[in-house]
């Protein structure tokens, strides 16, 4: 496939990833609807991960493709939280952990590269990029260390990680897609709607995440209510 042809599936790989995800946010979680825009939303994202990817890096655009590649990562294993049950572990979660800890070896090596030449950059990356993007990829690591000791994640920890991952990697799309302002008419330059547009998953994450932590303390509470033993003065 020709370089041109995998922009033009990457960027057919985007559209349908945002607007797919932003219908599987807006749904009732584990309804039909959400599950059937949440195939749709996972299918896209893994193209728009493994395009991107390979377009950084045949490019030589190290940071780009390091995006794809956590993108798919991010994606792969939110959408196996989703599907496996409760306190489950495979294999596989043992490979996929060896995913963000090489891309933050590897985005730390390049991050001393920048630092190094005299404008501080890289690719047109400054070094910071690198660090933060690597440490965001030993953040999804320590999850997944911590998933592992605890033989899995099960229901509230489930749910916020399959959120969490979800999100993030649409982030990153949204990151990749409005900030390139070129593509978009001057009205939407002059106003602060592009950056609204690409900070709106981390916003929603942040908003369910909330939802799903406050939901868990609502039950325990009431949970502990039902268990506690009645309180009476005894009698004469």
């Amino acid at each position: 496939m020709t370089m041109p042809s995998l922009l033009s599936l990457h960027v057919f790989a985007g559209l349908v990833a945002l607007l797919s995800g932003t219908a599987a946010m807006s749904f009732r979680k584990g309804s039909r609807r959400h599950r059937e825009t949440g195939y749709v939303f996972v299918v896209a994202m893994l193209g728009l991960g493994a395009t991107g990817a390979y377009i950084g890096f045949t490019k030589h655009e190290i940071l780009n493709g390091v995006m794809g590649v956590l993108t798919f990562y991010l994606v792969t294993t939110a959408w196996l939280t989703a599907r496996r049950a409760d306190a489950h572990t495979s294999p596989f979660d043992y490979a996929a952990l060896l995913v963000p800890l090489a891309l933050a070896a590897g985005l730390a090596f390049y991050g001393v590269e920048a630092a190094s030449t005299p404008k501080g950059a890289l690719q047109g990356y400054p070094a910071f990029a690198y660090f933060i993007f690597g440490s965001l990829a030993l953040f999804f690591a320590a999850g997944d260390v911590r998933m592992l000791a605890r033989g899995g994640v099960s229901g509230t920890q489930r749910l916020a990680r399959h959120l969490g991952r979800m999100c993030f990697g649409l982030f990153i799309a949204t990151g990749s897609f409005f900030t390139r302002t070129s593509l978009f008419p001057v009205v939407f330059r002059t106003t602060h709607l592009l950056e609204l547009l690409t900070f709106l998953p981390l916003m929603l994450m942040i908003f369910w995440l909330f939802r799903v932590r406050r939901y868990s303390w609502s039950f325990r509470r009431e949970s502990y209510r039902s268990a506690a033993p009645s309180m009476s003065l005894p009698s004469k």
